[in-house]
């Protein structure tokens, strides 16, 4: 008797390949150009959650090819994300000041 384990999520290229070297059988599909942007944005929500609650540095290299992925699909490359935060770090700082913003009074 065989056990099914459903997911319906994006998964990366090499897994179906790493679940069939183990001896079990992946059931896939390619998803049309909308549905791998809702997969996407679904993963990287998944990634940042899963990086949440474990502050594991690994999980910001996955969280990293989500934004990747996302990029490209938005046909902007992972190098020009890069510049552009850079652009924005140049204009209003980044994030190294620990500055938390308690209220704004007028």
């Amino acid at each position: 008797m065989s056990l099914r384990k459903d997911y319906d999520k994006l998964v990366r290229d090499r897994i179906p390949e790493i679940i069939e070297s183990s001896g079990k059988k992946a059931v896939t599909r390619i998803a049309d150009d909308a549905e791998y942007l809702s997969y996407l944005r679904r993963k990287l929500s998944e990634e940042v959650d899963e990086y949440t609650a474990s502050g594991d540095v690994e999980e910001l290299a996955d969280i990293l090819e989500v934004i990747s992925a996302l990029g490209r699909q938005a046909g902007v490359p992972l190098s020009r994300l890069i510049e552009m935060a850079d652009d924005k770090r140049q204009a209003r700082g980044g994030f190294d000041g620990r500055i938390l913003l308690i209220s704004v009074e007028d």
